[in-house]
């Protein structure tokens, strides 16, 4: 089985929100590999459930002996562990779209948080074993011990509160490029991945954004896919769709695999409405000797090949590809495009997943030259789940070109 991410494992599991076997092969009727993809969905969400369960039995075993209390008060500390757990997987089998706007958020954040606390209580636990096999850490810590209580949940108190803060603090990533084709004047971007927008990333969270957007006083807004979480409703609920049309400059766009989980028509309509210009394997000359190319996303198996796309794009042109998976860079080079802009990966969203991505992509955050092409990967400035940044940013990127 090839390695598999945080972000590849929740597509899974987020199409499997809205679709049952038959389903999903219906939605995703286009695509030759989606009968395949949809057995493969059933078995890796069965995988993430049994190391879930794994991981929920080892935090449980080491939680009942650490508290200092009676049984009874043990089961009621770990019953709202598993509890929330559990909304993990309550709001994807169930969903969410079917309880009032307030109450879904609720459920989604806690679920959303879940997962990440989990994470963080295997490695801590993980950690103090191997310090008590090692003399580190004194037996009497971990068993029945207040210290050891306190140690614990404050650790992860602290963490998660300083995630949680940082998380909201948007970095603001600056990139000067010098053209090696004539361009009349500069040019200013503000690029942005992965927003996310839902039940998490509200429009009280997307008002802010266009706020700080508008005070760039870009030329244009380019946006690399997953504007939408995994529901359209939250957002029509909110109309964040008025929020965009705020935006002082014109904004491009290419689709995500989040925006077909929510159903590309439903994601198609949310950017006509927003006054978002939709590029869908094709390119729009902006005027100033810029082309924007937009490729679907390759979850659309049936997207057009880069090499055919850009056989209707001026040479002459400096070209700015949004591409939404940084997948095969190496193709933008060949294509002889100027720069590349990609997302999806959140830089993991917390440490050590941040490792794993970069074990999986070429280049999983961050800037990237081949040959005249140049390349940026977006941590993004929303995120998919808890809203927690540990070892990586949110942030979005401010792009001069000269």
């Amino acid at each position: 089985m090839t390695h598999l991410s945080c972000t590849q494992i929740k597509g899974f599991l987020l199409v499997s929100a809205h679709h049952s076997e038959r389903s999903c092969c219906a939605s995703f009727r286009r695509l030759p590999l989606s009968c395949y993809l949809c057995t493969m969905k059933t078995v890796l969400i069965s995988i993430v459930l049994l190391l879930m369960l794994v991981g929920c039995g080892y935090v449980g075993r080491r939680m009942w002996l650490l508290l200092p209390t009676d049984n009874a008060y043990k089961m009621v500390v770990l019953g709202l562990l598993l509890a929330t757990l559990m909304c993990f997987f309550f709001n994807f089998i169930v969903g969410l779209d079917r309880f009032s706007l307030p109450l879904a958020r609720v459920f989604y954040e806690v679920g959303g948080s879940s997962i990440f606390i989990l994470l963080y209580l295997v490695m801590l636990f993980l950690a103090l074993d191997l310090g008590r096999l090692i003399g580190l850490v004194p037996s009497t810590f971990l068993r029945h011990s207040v210290p050891g209580t306190l140690f614990v949940f404050g650790f992860i108190g602290a963490l998660f509160t300083y995630g949680y803060v940082h998380y909201y603090h948007k970095v603001r990533v600056e990139i000067a490029l010098r053209s090696r084709k004539p361009l009349p004047q500069p040019s200013k971007f503000v690029l942005l991945s992965d927003m996310h927008l839902g039940y998490h990333n509200t429009r009280h969270d997307l008002a802010k954004w266009v706020d700080f957007i508008n005070a760039e006083h870009p030329d244009a807004v380019l946006i690399a896919g997953d504007i939408v979480d995994f529901s359209i409703q939250p957002l029509l609920k909110a109309d964040m769709a008025a929020e965009f049309r705020r935006l002082n400059a014109p904004v491009y766009a290419c689709l995500g695999n989040h925006d077909y989980y929510a159903g590309e028509e439903n994601s198609e309509r949310f950017y006509r409405e927003a006054g978002i210009h939709l590029l869908r394997d094709t390119a729009v000359a902006i005027g100033k000797g810029i082309t924007i190319v937009g490729r679907d996303d390759r979850t659309n198996t049936h997207r057009k090949p880069l090499n055919e796309m850009m056989k209707t794009v001026d040479g002459t042109q400096y070209t700015i590809l949004l591409d939404h998976q940084p997948y095969h860079l190496e193709a933008a080079e060949r294509q002889h495009v100027d720069f590349q802009f990609s997302g999806h990966t959140h830089n993991g969203q917390v440490w050590p997943i941040n490792w794993i991505e970069s074990a999986i992509y070429e280049k999983a955050y961050g800037r990237l030259t081949k040959r005249e092409t140049h390349y940026y990967v977006s941590s993004g400035i929303g995120i998919w789940g808890g809203k927690f940044r540990i070892g990586t940013q949110s942030e979005y990127v401010v792009l001069t070109l000269q």
